[in-house]
């Protein structure tokens, strides 16, 4: 007999669980993946920007970098629709340190390789509480899904000697 309640009671439970397992499920991917390659000098770090995918560094060169991605996805479900990498660009870096003294940009640079496309400027100001002038690399990414902002920055008299490798991190990008 405690053969045949014991029998009864896994049936009903298993009966019960198939009941609450017939709602139809949506897969959906969460986060993105994306490569950037770093000069060996620079190290994956936090604190510098929250909003970032991945931050980098190197106190001894006093060189610094993140990157923020923009997935087109997120983007539009936030109503924010761009037509071009250009337009992005110009909606980012109308803003960017506007309130800094003598801030100056540089025209900016085109490129597409491949399916990617790159817009690059330099943007420089002076930083009142560093009481020097900053040098920035900004860099916007266009992939099929996502825009990134790429900026690195250093003081303005080491821009010769770091330009180089922001552009190779930039260039570099790719999901």
């Amino acid at each position: 007999m405690k053969r045949i309640i014991t029998i009864f009671t896994a049936t009903l439970i298993l009966l019960a669980t198939n009941a609450y397992t017939q709602t139809t499920f949506k897969e959906f991917k969460a986060g993105h993946v994306f490569y950037v390659s770093l000069p060996d000098y620079m190290t994956k770090t936090t604190g510098l920007n929250s909003a970032s995918t991945i931050q980098f560094k190197s106190t001894v060169k006093d060189v610094y970098g993140f990157i923020i991605e923009d997935n087109k996805d997120e983007l539009k479900l936030a109503e924010m629709n761009y037509t071009s990498l250009n337009e992005f660009y110009e909606e980012f870096i109308k803003d960017f340190v506007k309130e800094e003294e003598k801030r100056t940009v540089s025209k900016s640079i085109s490129k597409k390789i491949g399916e990617t496309s790159f817009i690059e400027s330099d943007v420089s100001y002076f930083d009142k509480d560093a009481k020097m002038d900053i040098y920035y690399f900004v860099g916007i990414v266009e992939t099929p899904s996502a825009y990134y902002k790429v900026l690195c920055w250093a003081s303005l008299e080491n821009k010769d000697k770091f330009k180089a490798d922001f552009q190779k991190i930039f260039y570099s990008l790719k999901d």
